[in-house]
């Protein structure tokens, strides 16, 4: 990542009901288009131990085997984006958790209906966003490049005072 204090990584999931809705590429497209860089993605199926681990709060709650069986339908896209107050500004840009209260114009605004199967899920913290990518992606996975388009969208404050 750049020098920037502003740029930052958030993780965002496409769930299962995304995925068998065949909302995939508009998701992506969502957050391409508002200029966020893509610098991790794959499809994986989750396991229970990732998913305890993923939902460690809940690991023992009743509902959890509901959880971890809806998260277990189908494989998942999971990616992790870069851009300028990612953390916030993807959370803005999925809209609430509940499909039916959802803003206009948000991914679950215009495509959810639910509140529990709500198409995606984004890190609602720097902290949980270190912790969330960790657990589904290593290094390795992560890429660090720079688009052309970074100079476009971003002032040259918000690139940390330096043009790449």
């Amino acid at each position: 990542m750049s020098n920037s204090k502003y740029l930052e990584r958030s993780l965002l999931l496409i769930k299962p009901d995304a995925v068998q809705r065949g909302l995939i590429g508009e998701i992506i497209t969502r957050l391409e288009r508002k200029g966020f860089k893509l610098v991790g993605m794959k499809m994986l199926q989750l396991d229970d131990e990732t998913l305890k681990q993923w939902y460690h709060q809940y690991k023992d709650a009743e509902f959890f085997p509901k959880i971890a069986a809806y998260m277990k339908w189908t494989p998942i896209i999971a990616m992790v984006w870069e851009g300028y107050k990612a953390v916030d500004l993807v959370r803005r840009i999925i809209g609430t958790r509940k499909g039916y209260e959802a803003e206009a114009g948000s991914i679950r605004g215009d495509w959810g209906m639910s509140g529990g199967n709500n198409l995606v899920h984004a890190s609602d913290s720097n902290e949980n966003a270190a912790r969330e990518i960790g657990i589904l992606f290593t290094a390795e996975e992560l890429h660090d490049y720079t688009t052309i388009t970074e100079q476009l969208i971003y002032s040259e404050d918000e690139m940390g005072g330096v043009f790449r």
